[in-house]
């Protein structure tokens, strides 16, 4: 299965104003294999900076297959992201975590959600020119630079609920298809250009990004 085509590619364009929505527009999308927000909007008539807005997404955000989109204002007080994981969880068979090993041998450099650069993931410090590991078995569903911000980027899927991405590599050791056992070498650790050497690492649950150190077994 390929998900390139799922990435937010197209989130480089976007529609100014807000969109009267259709009568028959839901209230969420699930999105599919071959999607993207920009597709999304146009099928439903909504303007793409609502989509981001409504769902805590921007230009440098991925979108998977399995993932529910909002595609109306939230009620006031209403969390966009709770209200998508509260309707994942109602309708979406939720597979358990595979075992989980760290990806790199680091430090936290930057925590989930402490910035707009960790809203998904959390940063790796590590040494330059290390390896990056697989951090539960699986197989490779994207490796490659469509998205600048993330540099050469590693998606391994590891059941239909889990999936983990690996962002800021300066080499590939893997391709699309490959399947990779954990702890498996996958890529080299590069860096976003700005300071030491950083693994962009993320889980995604059903795909919803997760905090990684809840998960990640303590050191």
């Amino acid at each position: 299965m390929n998900i390139r085509a799922a990435l937010c590619l197209a989130l480089l364009l976007a529609l100014s104003g807000c969109a009267k929505f259709r009568s028959w527009s839901p209230e969420y999308h699930t999105v599919r294999n071959g999607e993207t927000v920009f597709s999304i909007a146009q099928r439903y008539d909504v303007a793409v900076n609502d989509i981001q807005r409504w769902n805590d997404l921007d230009n440098n955000t991925l979108i998977y297959a399995g993932q529910n989109l909002r595609l109306r204002s939230p009620a006031p007080g209403v969390q966009s992201v709770q209200s998508v994981e509260s309707v994942q969880s109602a309708e979406i068979f939720i597979e358990p975590p595979p075992v989980w090993q760290w990806p790199v041998r680091g430090t936290i450099a930057g925590s989930f959600g402490s910035s707009v650069g960790t809203r998904s993931g959390v940063r790796i410090s590590a040494a330059t020119g290390g390896q990056v590991l697989a951090a539960a078995s699986g197989e490779i569903v994207y490796a490659d630079d469509g998205l600048p911000h993330y540099g050469l980027l590693l998606i391994i899927k590891h059941s239909d609920s889990w999936l983990t991405a690996y962002g800021f590599n300066t080499r590939l050791l893997v391709r699309e298809g490959d399947k990779v056992t954990i702890g498996q070498p996958v890529a080299i650790i590069g860096g976003d250009s700005r300071g030491p050497a950083l693994l962009h690492f993320e889980i995604r649950r059903v795909g919803q990004p997760v905090d990684p150190v809840r998960y990640l077994p303590k050191r």
